[in-house]
Parts: structure tokens; sequence; C-alpha cells
């Protein structure tokens, strides 16, 4: 995925896949409101790395396409499209936690620093419409993601991701 054909077929397909795959009607939308559908979540994150100017473009590119897919083997019934790469199949099989986000929180560490890097995209696109969560939930997920951006910024310094984080947090 290197061209604007590529990355517009990746964003079709993680429509295709949130929608028409979805394990249940309510994964296929956001829980905002019902009604936005899921894959804007999925496809905001990965749209949103590929204006990271300070990563460098191969790994931006594999990284945006892991964010496309990354929450297909946890909300869908489908699998890993057929023309997804070695690297990206691992970086999303390390964002899926089957055990959900209390294992995420517990284990995301032992992933390393490209896992945890994603993973604040993820929070933080999650955090854009998290006023559906109560606010223990809510307080708990803000502080994960705090803990996310202290490794994000240490490992790979100002990026846009963390100044939006910081001002989310």
């Amino acid at each position: 995925m290197r061209t604007a054909v590529e990355v517009r077929e990746a964003v079709h397909r993680t429509f295709l896949l949130h929608t028409d795959f979805a394990k249940k009607p309510s994964k296929a939308v956001r829980k905002w409101d019902s009604k936005t559908p899921y894959a804007v979540h999925p496809t905001w994150c990965g749209l949103t790395i590929l204006c990271e100017e300070k990563i460098a473009e191969e790994d931006r590119y594999d990284y945006a396409e892991a964010l496309f897919y990354h929450d297909i083997l946890e909300d869908t019934n489908a699998s890993l499209p057929p023309c997804v790469s070695d690297r990206v199949r691992e970086l999303v099989e390390g964002m899926t936690f089957m055990g959900g986000s209390v294992e995420e929180m517990e284990r995301v560490w032992e992933r390393g620093n490209e896992i945890i890097l994603l993973k604040l995209y993820d929070k933080v696109s999650n955090l854009m419409d998290s006023d559906w969560m109560p606010k223990e939930k809510k307080d708990k997920y803000i502080a994960y993601t705090r803990k996310l951006l202290t490794i994000v910024k240490r490992e790979y310094g100002g990026l846009n991701i963390t100044k939006i984080a910081e001002a989310m947090c």
C-alpha cells in the first residue's frame, strides 16, 4: 500500500469489512450515536498516521495499513485481506486483544513500542467520541492513554498524535 489508489482500496475494504462482516449490528456503528459507521474510527487512525512527517515513509504506510485493519480480528467475522503483508499482519495481531480492554491495558506493554505507538492512535480516536463512557471508565481510559503517550514521546519524539493526545488528556 503506497499509492493513492492502494490507500483508497484499503479504506474501501475497511468500510466493507466493518459494515458487512460485523460480529453483531452494534459493532458496525460507533457507540456515541449508534449511526456513524464504525469504519470511521480505523480510517481516521490510518489516515492520521500518514500525516506524520517524522515517521519513515515505509513504516508510515505499514502502520497506516495496520491501523485500517486493527479491529478486523476483534470486531468482525472476517479475516485480514490476502494482500496484507506479513509485517502488517504481525502489527495487526500485536494490536489485537481478544480479552478486550482489560487484557489490552495489562499486556500492551510487552508487545513493543510500535504497538504502543499504534495504540495511541487508536485510543486518541476513541476519546474523540467518548461522551458515552461512564466517568470511571473514561478516567481509566485517559490514564491508559497518558501512559501510552509518555512512551510514544520518549521513543518517537513530538509527533502530531502526541500533540493531539496531550490536548485530549
